[in-house]
């Protein structure tokens, strides 16, 4: 990792990995085909127009010279309430996709945070093991020089040096899980700098009021877009009537002069219960499975919202706890090291007091970033983003 790098937040490690994986694909294409419905709407036609050319002739029967010409353009029409109908529909599947955006968004912040949580952890782990090595080092070199001195048995010696060993194995292990971490992170967000995980206060209300929550946001505008939709299928009464314009040319026999005229036609179709019925049905039946779809996220969400708020709360509770007997730990071992430099005590008893001290401050780092992780997975289920 470059000196240089600066920690970087989970705001922007969630911009940066956005941009590399492209999670919001599926709401990207969404937005498009919303905005080609929008202004397939505000068009003033409900279909393309259609242009007619026709000529009769009777050349293949008597070649008196009679002919007619015509050309003439179709223009479908909007049904009454139709073009509004679709508009509202379109501007409806906008903000569905658009809210799918920060539904993605999400989703994606929630691995990050997971990532993030598990390299702090990883990370302590790291450190404290670093520093144990270092200690034990200095422990060994200094029952070495005891033992030369003749003040402790060569034994001594060799259980220091052998745990020692043991943790510079322990600390090339945690560098592993770490690197490995960081491996992971760096190929979702692209970014080599350490991560800074620091996440924005909880809300004060309840994120499942007032739909605030984004997947219930999500859910309310696919309601609100299958009732739009359900409407349009109301209004789709009949095929598209066609107001058309033709222009004749005809002429009654060879030598006559061509006379011209205009035709203004209107084509009504009726629509039929074969037609509309299923299109109708299948409406209604989008618009009972978004309600319920968003009944059944609602439910699931408040249950994920309880579950994470007792995870944070029993987290906080033990890392109280694993906090004291890492202290309380770190202090028997302190005392046992002044007392074997000292002579008063033995090696074995001071070797069990440290190991079981950094053992507590491993624990102590894992259960620091389960309370981090903690109150990052209610955040998520709150649907707060970084």
């Amino acid at each position: 990792m470059p000196a240089a790098a600066v920690p970087v937040t989970l705001a922007q490690a969630v911009e940066a990995a956005w941009q590399r994986t492209q999670a919001g694909a599926a709401s990207q294409a969404q937005q498009l085909r919303a905005d080609a419905e929008r202004k397939a709407a505000a068009s003033y036609l409900a279909a393309s127009p259609a242009l007619s050319l026709s000529q009769r002739s009777d050349r293949w029967q008597n070649n008196r010279g009679v002919q007619e010409n015509e050309v003439g353009i179709a223009l479908p029409l909007w049904l009454p309430g139709q073009r509004g109908a679709r508009q509202a529909a379109a501007d409806s599947e906008a903000s569905l996709a658009a809210q799918g955006v920060q539904v993605a968004r999400l989703r994606l912040a929630g691995q990050l945070r997971d990532l993030a949580w598990s390299l702090a952890g990883l990370k302590a782990e790291t450190a404290n093991a670093r520093a144990q090595k270092a200690y034990l080092q200095a422990l060994a070199a200094d029952v070495e020089r005891r033992v030369k001195a003749g003040d402790l048995a060569r034994s001594d010696a060799l259980a220091a040096q052998g745990e020692s060993l043991a943790a510079g194995a322990e600390l090339d292990a945690a560098e592993q899980r770490f690197g490995a971490e960081r491996q992971r992170w760096t190929a979702l967000t692209g970014l080599e700098a350490d991560i800074e995980a620091t996440e924005p206060a909880a809300p004060e209300t309840d994120p499942l009021d007032q739909d605030r929550h984004p997947l219930l946001a999500q859910q309310s505008l696919a309601v609100d877009t299958a009732r739009r939709q359900l409407e349009v299928s109301r209004r789709d009464v009949a095929e598209a009537p066609e107001l058309s314009v033709t222009y004749r040319s005809e002429r009654g026999a060879r030598g006559d002069p061509s006379q011209g005229s205009m035709v203004l036609a209107l084509r009504v179709p009726f629509g039929t219960a074969v037609r509309n019925e299923p299109l109708r049905a299948a409406a209604q039946s989008a618009l009972d499975l978004a309600l319920a779809e968003q009944t059944r996220t609602r439910l699931e969400l408040a249950a994920e919202l309880a579950i994470a708020r007792d995870a944070q709360q029993a987290a906080d509770r033990q890392a109280a706890l694993q906090r004291d007997r890492a202290a309380l730990l770190r202090q028997r071992a302190a005392l046992l090291d002044k007392s074997f430099r000292a002579g008063e005590t033995a090696l074995p008893e001071l070797l069990l007091a440290v190991q079981a001290a950094a053992l507590a401050d491993a624990a102590l780092a894992r259960q620091q970033a389960a309370q981090g992780n903690a109150r990052a997975r209610y955040l998520q289920a709150s649907g707060v983003l970084p």
